[in-house]
């Protein structure tokens, strides 16, 4: 036998050795690596440890600092944030509300180790992937989170945390951590610490607080603006009392309230806020709005909404606002001359009850130039121009037409929607097609009309034809679209059916300044904005483009949207701003019982919203009717005058004059000034219940002219100057109360106008 095969014959049955790179990638170096990258992490962790020192002393940045507000032209308008802070001890701190606060928060914090290490793990990889925005921390981290660090998401603040965390729990004991938690704590109103929140919400000390006063400050540290009673909308209120009864249940559920006592439990309304004086005016509804806008980049950069608000509160900022005194000016003016001074609450109930709101933008900046939050913050603390509380109305309408025209949607019987599309305009028609489901809204003044243009029924604002266009459309996409362009979908009513035409979920002038801005830069998305520029410690702010590059919708269905428009002044219920200098588009509108009455309009240059709310003492929404013994109001009467006077004082001697439009959508044919056979509506607006066909046209006997298409014959045509489409002449309704009514509309009895 020869070496070779003794070797092989000692081999035999042995397993040949790895070459290259495998032999790095056995069984037992696998394990090797995992048992030294374990070593590797706890030696880190324990490295971490030793090196992160407890501070000795509270982050400078949580002792509070002013924030200073500045108008356009550089003057201080006012200087908030007077510090408002008082540390109790413990023991006077009734153990009830103790409770109430560990339950809201942590409810294992007398049992855990002071630290959430599967919610810090997940809130730093949120972190690094920049979603941010998670909970989950325990009371001793956000303890150490309010005294020693500061409100940023970034890895290393929660590496500190985590850190820093382990040693206070080694350090301090739980009641000392918890009396430190609940005197750092931001519950709103500029109140840090549950004595200053108790004082600021309930006007006493903490100490006589109940157990249902204090779940709800408890609660408050969720979300301590969106949950102020006061200035909470509906959802921000639901919220508040489902967090409230949140606190109590787990309460229960630790044993620490008798299930009984919960039982018997009311919520306890907190009295409302006493705002400084340096607010007085329209001051503090400026700085509010300025206020809420920070907050809200602070949550887009990844903060939770608590941690933005805490930051925001803890002061340091200077702000300028984009506000011009001179067009604030003009519209103070404009409301004190058109509305105010036509009130006398002491001969009439009704004008007690009106609260006026406005936002102006500059088209160009996208930045707020004036706005209008009520007659004296110190004396109505909600904003009329930023609060979503009351339905838009028909201002609504071009929402709907937008949608149509940028999905280059169609009727149920095919044909395409422009503003030359017929409709079928008869009162209470029943809506056809999919989502309809026999919807049948009421027209403005009882109005009429079997065929009617959408320029017409847009100028008319009749609701049957919107209605019907947005089952046509599709109900999601509607809503999709008003989303995009600004409206908010959530928390104000919004739900996606055909009620939607007439403007029943909640916005406000803000928000629909935000819509119609879009309309007049051409589809690009506009966001007001009332922040000029912001600083923090020396630094500059980064602030967001009020204007965007990008287009919401084409710019083609946005100037198309813009010469339906300036069809509503010219022709329609708006004609009470028609101005020789300058072109306008703008809707009305007003909703169910006359509860508000909205104008909002454009300028080549600016755009201003204008509402009316009617609102009686305990923010209970009432009739506008009667407003100034005019009988009733709508958005052609006191909004649309407001709009008028301000305007024409407000635009400088050199502004644009003339829309710049460019569009290809074809103008509306002039219709019989009464219905006719010769008009054919298309299938989706016909009475007939079957929306597969419409039916025939059957000239009228003699008739000699050619029944009207429902698209134009001519090709479409691109403009770039403006076109005012032609209008159908009035249709006598059946009621003949219209043509002897002297007010606007002839005395509306029926909803969205």
């Amino acid at each position: 036998m020869g070496r070779a095969d003794a070797r092989r014959a000692q081999n035999k049955g042995k397993k040949p050795k790895k070459k290259g790179i495998r032999r790095f990638f056995t069984w037992k170096m696998l394990l090797a690596y995992f048992v030294g990258m374990i070593a590797l992490g706890v030696g880190a962790f324990w490295a971490l440890y030793l090196y992160v020192d407890v501070p000795g002393e509270g982050n400078p940045a949580a002792k509070l600092q002013s924030n200073i507000y500045k108008s356009s032209d550089g003057k201080q308008i006012a200087r908030i944030g007077d510090v408002n802070r008082e540390e109790v001890p413990l023991s006077k701190i009734p153990k009830d509300v103790r409770y109430a606060v560990i339950a809201a928060e942590n409810k294992t914090f007398y049992t855990d180790p002071g630290v959430d290490l599967k919610g810090t793990a997940r809130g730093l990889l949120n972190t690094l992937m920049g979603r941010g925005k998670q909970g989950g921390s325990t009371i001793t981290q956000q303890y150490v989170k309010n005294y020693y660090l500061d409100q940023r998401q970034t890895v290393s603040r929660k590496v500190n945390e985590l850190f820093i965390s382990l040693k206070v729990q080694d350090k301090f004991s739980k009641d000392k951590i918890l009396e430190g938690y609940l005197n750092t704590s931001y519950y709103g109103r500029g109140a840090y610490g549950i004595q200053a929140a108790s004082r600021a919400y309930y006007g006493k000390d903490v100490d006589k607080l109940s157990v249902e006063e204090g779940a709800y400050l408890a609660a408050l540290l969720q979300a301590p603006s969106q949950y102020d009673w006061t200035a909470a909308t509906d959802a921000g209120r639901q919220n508040a009392m489902n967090r409230w009864n949140y606190v109590l249940d787990k309460m229960v559920e630790q044993k620490w309230l008798d299930p009984a006592k919960r039982k018997q439990m009311k919520f306890e309304k907190p009295g409302d806020p006493k705002p400084s004086e340096g607010l007085k005016g329209q001051n503090g509804y400026l700085i509010e709005a300025a206020k809420q806008e920070i907050i809200r980049d602070l949550i887009k950069e990844g903060r939770s909404p608590k941690d933005a608000e805490q930051d925001f509160a803890a002061g340091g900022w200077t702000i300028t606002l984009s506000i011009d005194p001179k067009k604030q000016q003009a519209l103070e003016g404009a409301v004190k001359n058109q509305l105010l001074d036509h009130l006398d609450p002491k001969a009439r109930e009704v004008d007690g009850h009106v609260q006026p709101g406005a936002v102006s933008v500059d088209r160009k900046t996208g930045k707020i130039v004036a706005l209008y939050g009520g007659q004296d913050y110190l004396k109505h603390y909600t904003n009329n121009a930023t609060r979503r509380d009351y339905q838009p109305a028909s201002t609504f309408k071009p929402l709907i037409l937008v949608s149509a025209l940028d999905h280059k949607s169609q009727t149920q019987d095919g044909k395409t929607i422009s503003p030359a599309t017929i409709y079928d305009g008869t009162n209470k028609r029943p809506v056809v097609g999919p989502g309809g489901d026999g919807y049948a809204p009421e027209n403005e003044d009882q109005y009429s009309n079997a065929a009617v243009t959408v320029q017409e029924a847009m100028n008319r604002s009749v609701n049957t034809v919107f209605a019907q266009m947005a089952v046509d459309v599709g109900l999601d996409k509607v809503k999709k679209t008003a989303v995009d362009l600004g409206m908010r979908g959530d928390g104000t009513g919004f739900d996606a059916n055909p009620s939607m035409a007439l403007g029943s979920m909640g916005a406000s002038p803000l928000d629909m300044s935000g819509v119609y801005a879009t309309l007049d830069n051409h589809g690009q998305k506009t966001t007001p904005s009332i922040v000029k520029s912001a600083s923090r410690g020396g630094k500059d702010y980064q602030l967001p483009d009020a204007v965007s590059k990008d287009r919401i919708v084409s710019r083609d269905t946005a100037d198309g949207v813009t010469s339906v428009l300036q069809g509503v002044v010219d022709d329609g219920t708006a004609n009470v701003v028609q101005n020789a200098q300058y072109q306008v588009a703008g809707k009305t509108g007003t909703s169910d019982d006359d509860k508000s009455a909205w104008f909002t309009g454009y300028t080549p240059d600016l755009i201003t919203s204008v509402g009316l709310f009617g609102e009686a003492p305990g923010g209970k929404q009432v009739t506008l009717m009667d407003t100034g013994g005019d009988g009733r109001v709508n958005g052609g009467t006191y909004p649309a005058k407001i709009w008028a006077a301000y305007t024409s004082n407000a635009l400088d001697d050199d502004a644009t004059a003339k829309f710049d439009l460019e569009t290809s959508e074809p103008a509306a044919p002039v219709l019989p000034s009464k219905p006719s056979a010769a008009a054919t509506p298309s299938a989706s607006a016909s009475r007939s219940p079957s929306p597969s066909r419409s039916p025939q046209a059957t000239p009228s006997s003699g008739a000699s002219h050619t029944p009207p298409s429902h698209e134009p014959t001519t090709g479409p045509t691109r403009h770039t100057t403006p076109v005012t489409p032609p209008v159908t002449p009035p249709v006598t309704p059946p009621s003949p109360t219209d043509a002897t009514d002297p007010r606007p509309n002839g005395g509306r009895a029926t909803p969205a106008g």
